[in-house]
């Protein structure tokens, strides 16, 4: 089992493909492809993290399209992290687990990393080596050395995992703020 871990997939929305720079024809071509790409990796034991803004636009209101889109996802377990679109019938599908913010048991160390879909300055374990994995803000950040965007904008619209995580964290540079709360913690 591995954890397949993706961020700001916007299934339905048509204006994220000119606000991000997305190289997809239309909306249905977008959906489409990142399912597709979801399929290239996640097996079927394995487990699905969305990092929030599963759908938006008119599209996102509509639950037969949702339960449709729902039904294509790859994955024994499926679970939700809230961004700030996703609404009432993205909450009301058969997820695993919902929640706005949860630590997961991943990679050689053992550690519990925080999920949550807006980037963080500091969390639980942070002192300790812990990574935070977001989303939120698309194209524009790719986070910093213990803290990463995992929006499908920075990740060639394709579910990641924890190993390819932690190797993007060691050639970003550390958060310039991190001093500010963690005094005293130099980050490597």
């Amino acid at each position: 089992m591995v954890n397949w871990y993706t961020a700001d997939t916007h299934f339905g929305h048509e204006n994220i493909i000119p606000f991000c720079g997305r190289p997809f024809r239309h909306v249905g071509h977008m959906d489409s492809m990142l399912i597709e790409n979801m399929w290239k990796v996640v097996q079927p034991d394995d487990d699905l993290w969305i990092i929030g803004d599963f759908a938006f636009g008119p599209k996102a209101k509509d639950p037969e399209y949702l339960d449709i889109l729902f039904g294509q996802l790859p994955g024994a377990r499926k679970h939700l992290i809230v961004g700030n679109h996703d609404l009432a019938p993205t909450l009301a599908l058969p997820w695993d687990s919902i929640s706005h913010l949860t630590e997961v048991r991943d990679g050689p160390d053992g550690l519990h990393h925080t999920l949550c879909h807006y980037p963080m300055i500091t969390w639980n374990g942070a002192r300790k080596g812990t990574l935070q994995l977001f989303g939120h803000v698309h194209n524009n950040w790719q986070g910093s050395r213990n803290a990463v965007n995992l929006g499908v904008d920075q990740w060639d619209f394709m579910p990641v995992s924890f190993q390819q995580v932690a190797q993007r964290a060691k050639r970003l540079p550390v958060n310039q703020h991190w001093g500010d709360v963690e005094r005293g913690r130099v980050l490597i």
